[in-house]
């Protein structure tokens, strides 16, 4: 191989860091846009006539088409065979059509249209406005999945060999952010013009997201024309369709891919019930509920970050998940367990503080551990399978758990969606599942850790060389 004339792009520390701000920034307007709806239940249950299994339905229809259509894995796929210019505009722009047409299922204009009409003519139970915003957040879906699979990518190719967790750290720290400002600012949105206004402000910031994509592809372009030599030279290992198989055999992979779906599912199913069930099981205002489940993303932004750096120095990635596990389990128990009577402020933030900390040891020590078990040929790939297992329990897990709230709390809707005062709904039976949920990642994780031991991935090492 030819000697470098130039100094690649990547080995700058300005321009990988500019780099990363770049898509962690359109990130969190994505992870805001995810959860928009989130501190607006009880609101869309009085305005728009959706029951909690109407409410459960729309976080699951985000992943619909990740998961039965396979778009998930095509978007790995995609990814490996397109390159990362290509995959991260496309993904930009189906988040941006998508949360389009989230906000117009919600406004006026829609409920008078003939496309209204029809809707209503055929599932009844549900109203056109949930339909057509379920069909909008599928797009939306199909785009941050996208996404999300094609930031890990690019945030491999910058930084492998140097500060790969802690720049996955940061990134994560900044989409959690988005969670923390869509708990403060939605409602605060609804408030002044209600939930369609909310919808409105996540689209305009979808647009700036797509913005910031497009000044990350000149970067991008820029690195790829220095890597032009290397890349001929892998040519002849590019990914190829039957990869999926090889990946799908390595024990490692799968362990990772179960832990992640686990993990996932008692996390981002649960933002979206939370205020709710802090306002029901404290007595306060959705406002005051939301203000205060915000502050659950924080801990995970600031710790992630030095979890990243720990484990780029000192390694234990896989006894990080472990960890964050057990974190996961005890938060959810005592939501569960602690009554109403004696739940207090204290107790509250104490637990969210509890879920923060798992929610900064496991992601921000499982997705850094994906290249250590597969090759970076098909890493997208890799990336894109374990987005759609994870998908698989996004999608089922938020209807379950409507259904689950309905089903423990008869005639609860009823009394809600007629104004009754004092209505509301005990979250018990929705917490067990969730701690069931962390209970079955710390066994998967023991797993894992065996898996490790037995084929020398090194998962415990640190990721600096």
């Amino acid at each position: 191989m030819k000697a470098k004339t130039q100094k690649l792009l990547s080995e700058s520390k300005t321009a990988r860091w500019i780099a990363l701000a770049l898509i962690s920034l359109t990130m969190f307007f994505a992870y805001f846009f995810v959860d928009v709806a989130a501190p607006l239940q009880s609101l869309l249950e009085r305005n728009h006539g959706w029951s909690p299994e109407t409410f459960g339905m729309l976080g699951g229809s985000e992943f619909f088409l990740n998961v039965f259509a396979f778009f998930l894995i095509l978007s790995g796929i995609i990814l490996d065979k397109m390159g990362i210019r290509f995959t991260i505009i496309t993904s930009g722009l189906a988040m941006l059509i998508g949360g389009a047409i989230k906000y117009y299922a919600l406004t006026e204009s829609f409920a008078t249209s003939g496309l209204a009409t029809f809707l209503e003519s055929f599932w009844t139970s549900v109203p056109a406005s949930a339909k057509l915003a379920f069909f909008g957040f599928a797009i939306f879906g199909v785009g941050v999945e996208m996404a999300g699979i094609t930031v890990s990518k690019t945030i491999v190719k910058w930084f492998k060999g140097k500060e790969l967790a802690l720049a996955m750290g940061l990134e994560m720290a900044t989409a959690r952010l988005g969670v923390f400002a869509v708990f403060r600012l939605s409602p605060i949105f609804a408030e002044k013009g209600g939930a369609v206004n909310s919808v409105a402000w996540g689209v305009a910031f979808l647009t700036v997201g797509l913005l910031l994509f497009l000044i990350y592809t000149i970067m991008d372009l820029r690195l790829d024309r220095q890597l032009g030599e290397e890349k001929e030279l892998e040519h002849e290992e590019a990914f190829k369709i039957s990869d999926l198989w090889l990946i799908l055999k390595n024990p490692g992979f799968l362990a990772i891919a179960g832990l992640c779906v686990l993990f996932y599912s008692a996390i981002f199913p649960f933002q979206k019930f939370a205020t709710d069930m802090l306002a029901s099981k404290l007595d306060i205002s959705i406002r005051d509920a939301a203000a205060m489940f915000s502050y659950f993303p924080i801990g995970a932004m600031i710790l992630t970050p030095f979890i990243g750096a720990f484990l780029d120095n000192k390694g234990y990635g896989a006894t990080m998940m472990f960890y964050g596990a057990i974190l996961l389990t005890v938060s959810h128990l005592i939501f569960a367990f602690v009554p109403a009577s004696v739940f207090n402020h204290a107790i509250a933030y104490s637990t969210i503080v509890i879920l923060g900390l798992a929610f900064s040891l496991v992601p921000a020590s499982m997705w850094p551990s994906i290249p250590k078990i597969v090759e970076e040929r098909f890493l997208g790939s890799a990336y894109g399978l374990t987005f759609w297992i994870q998908n698989i329990g996004l999608l089922a897990v938020p209807i379950l758990i409507g259904w689950s709230l309905s089903a423990s709390n008869p005639g609860v809707s009823e009394q809600i969606s007629a104004g009754i005062e004092g209505a509301k709904y005990n979250y018990f039976v929705p917490e067990l599942i969730f701690a069931g949920f962390g209970v079955a990642a710390m066994i998967l994780s023991l797993v894992l850790k065996s898996v490790d031991k037995n084929k020398g991935f090194g998962l415990d090492l640190p990721n600096k060389q």
